[in-house]
This record gives structure tokens, C-alpha cells and sequence, in this order.
């Protein structure tokens, strides 16, 4: 069984110089259809209750951020420990009453939670 390890190497080596030339001239932008068209498949699946299809979708819609994270990285923008760090951090402080002393005891005090801290987190953003 591959590792994610493997997955992030198989990423770098598919936009290396010696890579596969459609792989190495994608850009954000390019991308973006590939994004969507993934995700929309994912819904297909999801509507479908086809399991096996949504985790091949899945897999689809990870290498997007990889991919976009590899373009990322080799511009000095940020790189996939970057994204995993910052969505860490996101589900850690708008999930208080898990990691921290908030109560939530319903499905809907959670999201209400989860919308007023994301509020206050984009009020502070320049």
C-alpha cells in the first residue's frame, strides 16, 4: 500500500525538470477546472452512494492540493505542511468545546459556535 509520503514524492517528481511536461507547465489557474470537475465528481458519487467511485474522487481532489501546494512551494508561497498546519489550527480554535472549555451539546450549538468564532477570526483579518 502507498504512503502519503509516496504521494507527496510522486507530486514533486511529476513537476521536476525531468517530470511529466503537462504536469510541469500547471499553474493555479490552469488548475482550476480540474478542481472543480474533481469535486463535482465527488458529489456524483456522494448522490450515487457509490463508495468505491468516492474514494477514487477523493483521492482526485487530494492530489488538487497537492498539486497546488507543490506550485505553492516551489514559488515560496507556502507548502502542504503550511495548509495542514494552518487547518489544524482552524479546526482546533473553532471547535472549543472539544480542545477547549466551551459546551456545545447540539449539532446546532456547534455550528453556531464554529460561524460566531470564524466571524470574529475575519473581523481581524485586514
Amino acid at each position: 500500500m502507498h504512503t502519503f509520503e509516496e504521494l507527496k514524492s510522486v507530486i514533486a517528481e511529476l513537476r521536476s525538470e525531468h517530470g511529466c511536461p503537462w504536469d510541469r507547465e500547471q499553474t493555479f489557474e490552469s488548475l482550476k477546472s480540474c478542481l472543480l470537475e474533481e469535486s463535482g465528481e465527488v458529489i456524483q458519487a456522494i448522490d450515487h452512494q457509490d463508495m468505491e467511485n468516492l474514494c477514487e474522487e477523493l483521492g482526485d481532489v487530494l492530489m488538487q492540493v497537492l498539486m497546488y501546494s507543490q506550485i505553492a512551494g516551489e514559488k515560496g508561497l507556502f507548502t502542504l505542511d503550511d495548509v495542514v498546519d494552518g487547518v489544524c489550527g482552524k479546526l482546533i480554535r473553532r471547535h472549543p468545546h472539544v480542545f477547549g472549555d466551551a459546551k456545545a451539546l447540539t449539532p446546532e450549538e456547534s455550528l453556531a459556535l464554529w460561524n460566531e468564532i470564524k466571524k470574529q477570526e475575519k473581523s481581524k483579518k485586514p
